[in-house]
């Protein structure tokens, strides 16, 4: 699937609503594809408290229900189709659920797409002891 087919299908999951007075959902959604070729969605939760998540955890947390991890591309989009890159919390949690995600093309605008490894160019990695 190529970048412009998972945009799109991401756009298609985009569908704010709240669900209560502290909690609003759907109004960014993520779609990716993994080395295998499947395609995740996933939609973002917003709550008054601050335990919400991104569309690209949902995403994530789906691909690894299917016991998957391995991420070959990756959009987030709103409501009016603009494209939002992956937040600082959304870059770590990618590398860490599988180091190659480093390689996963991202798209951060219409024109452009990075890898991974762009973003996140001081990335948590637990150091060994001396």
């Amino acid at each position: 699937m190529d970048f412009s087919q998972l945009k799109a299908l991401a756009l298609s999951k985009v569908n704010p609503r709240r669900l209560s007075n502290h909690c609003h959902v759907a109004s960014v959604a993520c779609a990716l594809e993994t080395d295998t070729g499947n395609i995740y969605t996933g939609v973002c939760i917003d709550t008054a408290c601050g335990m919400g998540f991104c569309a690209e955890h949902a995403a994530i947390a789906q691909m690894i229900t299917k016991e998957e991890s391995h991420i070959v591309r990756i959009v987030a989009v709103s409501t009016s189709g603009q494209i939002y890159p992956p937040c600082g919390r959304c870059r770590e949690f990618m590398f860490q659920v599988d180091p190659k995600n480093l390689a996963a093309e991202i798209m951060i605008s219409e024109e452009k797409i990075v890898e991974l490894e762009e973003l996140l160019p001081y990335r948590w990695e637990e150091k060994s002891s001396p």
